[in-house]
């Protein structure tokens, strides 16, 4: 019970820092409605959350997080810029780790801003940082923005475009595409020609669950896959080291900004990255001994499309993120149905910084 009060009192003193800024304090309810948040996480999400059904709603989940509530919140009230905290149990079935809680504290901190979207990303980060004091962690940030802008900036078709995006998230997928792509691993190839499959499946109504024109659409993807010629070597390249870029974050801008004369695609992107650490600078982050990774967040911040960031324990290897966050315009994007709503956030958690406060006591 002691433990419980304790991790009580240490979210509050997270909170408080973000009330200090005058964020609106959001109270959230903890079932939600299971659909919204399917279609946007996935079906994925369902074997992570405790799910029931209300004779009203229907299925409905134990809330997994805040973001989308959070988000659908902000539309409904349409006041830009705002500002939001939050501080409440959040709920995930744990049956590959079953020593994981399966409740838990977040503390939260969201931006809904577009005026000046680096400074908004470099404040998230600064609060966080302060909420931490007196905790040895190691920082993690990151751009996952960059790394699609270097996608589309591609001189491929935009169907490998799209592919490529949609499997930023799954590092092994999105490397499997790109040697296909690159001509490093054989391509589909149609069995005969494209006239005789269309001609054999207009003799049918569907295939299983799948429409005859389905099938079709799918074969001529194909083909025309196996008749586009390889990507270029050297944007190829230029993705590899991007991948591959880990050094402290100045180091990486230099590095960055000679990548974008390579490809000027980018070029907006890492100038946004060259604000950004303008602004941190500026709000007493020491960017000089702060890293960055060009594939950080691509395993486990599917949501998140620019900035990204983790703060880990240093003297405990084991533990999850203390804290995490990061811009995801791209999920306002479909929840608004193609209005980008420019956000960023972050959340923390309790249990952990109680525990490593306590450890630095001992």
């Amino acid at each position: 019970m002691t433990v419980l009060k304790d991790i009580s009192r240490e979210a509050r003193n997270l909170a408080a820092v973000f009330e200090a800024t005058g964020a609106e304090v959001v109270e959230l309810d903890f079932l939600q409605i299971s659909n919204v948040l399917l279609d946007l996480y996935g079906e994925d999400i369902r074997g992570r959350a405790f799910i029931t059904n209300d004779p009203v709603h229907g299925e409905m989940m134990l809330r997994p997080d805040f973001t989308i509530p959070i988000v659908e919140r902000h539309m409904a009230n349409n006041v830009s810029p705002a500002r939001y905290t939050y501080s409440g149990k959040v709920f995930r079935r744990q049956e590959e780790f079953p020593d994981r809680p399966r409740e838990f504290l977040q503390v939260g901190y969201e931006i809904f801003d577009g005026a000046n979207p680096e400074k908004a990303d470099a404040e998230v980060f600064s609060l966080v940082n302060e909420a931490l004091s007196g905790i040895q962690v190691r920082i993690a940030t990151g751009d996952i923005g960059i790394l699609m802008a270097a996608v589309r900036s591609l001189s491929t078709t935009d169907t490998r475009k799209k592919a490529l995006l949609r499997h930023i998230w799954r590092p092994h997928r999105f490397r499997t595409l790109l040697n296909q792509y690159s001509g490093l691993s054989s391509k589909p190839q149609p069995n005969q020609d494209l006239d005789d499959y269309n001609k054999l499946l207009d003799k049918f109504q569907a295939i299983g669950s799948r429409k005859v024109q389905e099938i079709k659409e799918r074969l001529r993807q194909i083909k025309l896959e196996s008749e586009t010629d390889p990507l270029d070597p050297e944007e190829v390249k230029i993705l590899d080291e991007l991948l591959s870029l880990k050094d402290r974050c100045m180091v990486a801008r230099s590095h960055l900004e000679n990548l974008s004369k390579k490809m000027p695609g980018i070029e907006s992107t890492v100038d946004n990255f060259a604000t950004r650490l303008d602004f941190l600078k500026k709000n007493g982050i020491n960017i000089d001994r702060l890293d960055f990774e060009g594939s950080y967040g691509r395993t486990s911040m599917e949501y998140y499309d620019g900035f990204v960031f983790g703060f880990y324990s240093e003297t405990h290897m084991d533990l999850a993120a203390v804290a995490t966050g990061g811009r995801y315009d791209a999920l306002t994007e479909r929840m608004e149905s193609g209005k980008k709503i420019p956000a960023v956030g972050a959340v923390l958690r309790p249990d952990l910084t109680f525990l490593l406060r306590e450890k630095n006591h001992d």
